[in-house]
C-alpha cells in the first residue's frame, strides 16, 4: 500500500522516520547491454535522506537527537519502509534505528 501526494514538500516525517528516495537499478550496463527487468526488480540497499523529523522521546521527555540529516547518503536493509508516491517518483519512510549506515565519500 502506497499513499500519494503532489509535492514531497508537503510532507514533513514525525518523531525518528526518515524520509528516503533509493537509488534506482541500472537498466543498461556500461557497454551498452540491457538488463532484463527480473535483474533490475531488486530495490538497491542505497538512499538519499529527503527529510528527518525531530527525533523520538526517551523515557524522561528529551528528544534524540536524530543520526542522518537531510542529503545524506545512507545504507538501508533490502526491504522494508512505507512507500510514498509523488507523482512518477518514490519515497520511503524508515525508522532512524532501521538505517544500517551512514555513507561518507
Amino acid at each position: 500500500m502506497s499513499a500519494t501526494f503532489k509535492s514531497i514538500k508537503s510532507l514533513v516525517p514525525l518523531l525518528d522516520r526518515v524520509l528516503v528516495q533509493r537509488f534506482k537499478a541500472e537498466t543498461k550496463t556500461a557497454t551498452g547491454i540491457f538488463l532484463p527487468q527480473s535483474a533490475t526488480s531488486q530495490p538497491l540497499p542505497e538512499a538519499t535522506v529527503i527529510a528527518v523529523g525531530p527525533g523520538a522521546r526517551d523515557k524522561d521527555g528529551k528528544v534524540i537527537p536524530m543520526s542522518v540529516k537531510a542529503g545524506d547518503r545512507i545504507l538501508l536493509p533490502g526491504w522494508g519502509g512505507n512507500a510514498i508516491k509523488v507523482g512518477e517518483e518514490e519515497y520511503f519512510l524508515f525508522k532512524d534505528s532501521e538505517i544500517l549506515a551512514k555513507i561518507k565519500e
